[in-house]
């Protein structure tokens, strides 16, 4: 069974970068595209950042230019860098397997690791 474990979420003034992690247990990150999610207090979970075609990346247009989406295979965990946050950017952030195109394949989330944009 895949689990995910994400970590890294803090509360931030806006501005700040912030460095959210996911590490997967139960199946290898290699040879599958990974999407990071937010969930908005009260909203939908909407895909933030996911890996398509040869691993390159798409964004939503709210985080465009801001967010980065990377991997490190040998520790089985996907990253999503966030720079110059806004308080647009509060929520929970989860991760899953599944391409921009595909959406998330596993019904199963983690927990998630809550993001705080305030002055």
């Amino acid at each position: 069974q895949v689990h995910f474990m994400e970590s890294g979420g803090t509360s931030v003034e806006p501005g700040t970068s912030l460095t959210l992690s996911c590490t997967i247990t139960g199946r290898s990150v290699r040879g599958a595209a990974w999407g990071r999610y937010r969930q908005a207090e009260g909203q939908a979970r909407e895909t933030v950042a996911a890996e398509g075609n040869l691993w390159v990346a798409s964004y939503a247009a709210s985080v465009g230019g801001r967010f980065s989406i990377f991997r490190d295979n040998a520790a089985n965990t996907v990253f999503l860098r966030m720079n110059n946050l806004t308080v647009q950017d509060t929520g929970r952030y989860y991760c899953n397997m599944g391409s921009w195109g595909d959406g998330p394949v596993y019904t199963s989330w983690g927990r998630g690791t809550h993001v705080t944009v305030s002055s």
